[in-house]
């Protein structure tokens, strides 16, 4: 009778040490730093291609502009909730005053530049614009004056001259000339309106806390007026925007200037939490 043979249990490779798998792995060594590198050359390029604003056209301003996306509001169109605090709690806008923006909203990128891509101001719209917010400086009884923007260093903006909220130097609003869009500081139930009518946007870091040393909680981006029309909106916005950090009422509806907010200083005082409007 002859011995009966043993057999051989043959084990196959392991998943990680097949050929298949090293040739994988060769080939996301070499091609993930170079899809990496063609992310960030494209998206330098675009950072690049918003134009000048508050941050340096620096790959270490691109830089510290991607570390602040980690920061970014969620939902831009979603309003800020009114502190208990606010005095007055209403804002300059009646909830009929301002139409509805005509159409989709534009396409918006970036946060600091924060520009529009689409539906921009024409050359002769953006200078009506302009000449509107002159105009509103002109008059000496709404005490404004026209100084570079204290966010954006390369275009002009509205400053008030007895800011009673503060904001970036006494800063009201700026306009792009580049898109025509603005950002402006607004009370909360007045943004509340402009982005219910779709006439803005909050900014991508006005979420209040550490994020305040970059804009204030209440700044809002306002789309390129497209047409006459339009630009009488956006002064109506602007408007309130004045009436906000100045307190007083370019309408000349209210017959003394609106009293800086009663009770901010007795809220911190007790230890409340941050003040929206200080």
């Amino acid at each position: 009778m002859e011995p009966q043979e043993t057999a051989k249990l043959v084990l196959p490779h392991p998943p990680l040490e097949t050929p298949a798998f090293h040739l994988l792995a060769v080939a996301l060594t070499f091609l993930l730093p170079v899809l990496t590198l063609v992310y960030i050359h494209a998206d330098y390029k675009a950072f690049l291609s918003l134009g000048p604003g508050g941050t340096p056209a620096t790959p270490l301003g691109y830089a510290k502009i991607k570390l602040l996306s980690v920061l970014c509001l969620r939902d831009p169109l979603r309003p800020q909730a009114i502190p208990p605090h606010f005095r007055p709690q209403h804002g300059y806008l009646a909830p009929t005053s301002l139409p509805t923006r005509p159409g989709a909203r534009p396409v918006v990128r970036g946060i600091a530049p924060q520009r529009q891509q689409t539906q921009k101001s024409t050359r002769d719209i953006y200078a009506a614009l302009v000449a509107a917010m002159r105009a509103l400086i002109a008059d000496p009884a709404n005490c404004l004056l026209e100084r570079t923007s204290c966010f954006e260093k390369h275009s002009s903006g509205i400053f008030a001259s007895t800011p009673i909220t503060r904001t970036c130097g006494g800063e009201v609003c700026h306009a792009h000339p580049s898109d025509g869009s603005m950002h402006m500081t607004l009370h909360p139930a007045d943004a509340k309106i402009v982005l219910e009518r779709g006439w803005g946007e909050r900014h991508p870091l006005a979420r209040g806390g550490w994020c305040r040393r970059f804009v204030p909680k209440e700044f809002v981006l306002i789309y390129a007026p497209r047409s006459a029309e339009e630009v009488e909106a956006v002064m109506q916005i602007v408007g309130a925007g004045v009436w906000w950090v100045s307190g007083i009422d370019v309408r000349r509806e209210g017959a003394e200037r609106r009293d800086e907010m009663a009770g901010v200083e007795a809220f911190v005082r007790e230890g409340g939490a941050e003040c929206h409007a200080c």
